[in-house]
């Protein structure tokens, strides 16, 4: 496989865990640095969300373009690309990735590297993930399992949707007033005073640790006002929770060490601030 081109930083993710480095040509502006360096940049931030450069695209001539439908603001919708490839008159294949649980996004993997022509990296991509998703299970099996609100936006508030649920659930507590296998939507906040948390995590879309960090001690003042004394942590969001690839598994083993410090190692992406 070579020209692969892709218009998300999960789908780069999976495209470097898969060691298709060599056949990555193309990236986002929201991919991590060293996942851009030597690489064209295709997608770009536009005022109210991603924006393919078509230009930059032509010149490419990819064999593989990677894409997806759940989110304009993050990257680069399956239907503008398709408007992108007849323009340039490209027969390039295009791989849409559209997950909404833990379990979809080990399907794409594996689908990724179906397309990409090496599925074997594919199968052992997604057992190793699965081993390490059963040794979290193991370690946090039969302790009690606290109610977790995972908070992915403060203003408007947003509890965890999609694939957040099931991260919590393995991590061995129980997601409140989340939305499993579905986006997430603004709620009030007398949603997260009824939902009872034993645990608020703060992981706002697109945030690191420090970002975070300082969005969570603005919700954990409002929590202490409405619940009283719950700890309240911080997650590195972009690095562990929002971007459906093998990173969402080192998120679980993040979330795991908040539930079940001692039972599970700890993790540098996590920070508790009340």
């Amino acid at each position: 496989m070579s020209g692969i081109v892709s218009l998300l930083p999960a789908a780069t993710d999976i495209v470097l865990a898969l060691a298709l480095g060599d056949d990555l040509v193309a990236v986002t502006h929201e991919c991590d640095e060293r996942a851009r360096t030597g690489r064209q940049v295709v997608v770009r931030a536009g005022h109210t969300r991603s924006v393919l450069d078509v230009d930059a695209l032509a010149g490419l001539d990819p064999a593989l373009i990677l894409t997806q439908d759940l989110c304009a603001v993050c990257a680069v919708p399956a239907g503008d690309v398709d408007l992108a490839l007849a323009r340039l008159g490209s027969d390039a294949a295009v791989v849409t990735l559209d997950p909404h649980s833990l379990a979809d996004v080990l399907v794409g993997i594996a689908e990724v590297a179906q397309c990409a022509g090496v599925p074997q990296r594919g199968e052992a991509l997604v057992a190793q993930l699965r081993s390490r998703l059963a040794d979290v299970c193991l370690a946090v099996e039969g302790r009690e399992r606290p109610r977790v609100a995972v908070v992915e936006w403060t203003d408007p508030l947003y509890l965890a949707g999609h694939w957040i649920p099931d991260m919590v659930a393995l991590a061995g507590g129980i997601c409140a007033a989340g939305h499993p296998g579905a986006p997430s939507h603004p709620t009030g906040w007398k949603t997260l005073r009824t939902a009872r948390p034993d645990i608020v995590v703060v992981a706002p879309c697109g945030y690191d640790l420090d970002g975070a960090a300082k969005q969570a001690e603005e919700v954990a003042a409002r929590v202490a006002e409405m619940v009283g004394p719950v700890p309240v942590w911080a997650i590195d969001a972009d690095a562990l929770i929002v971007r459906p690839g093998p990173r969402l598994v080192d998120g679980v083993e993040a979330l795991a060490s908040v539930l079940h410090a001692g039972a599970v190692a700890e993790h540098a992406g996590v920070r508790r601030v009340a």
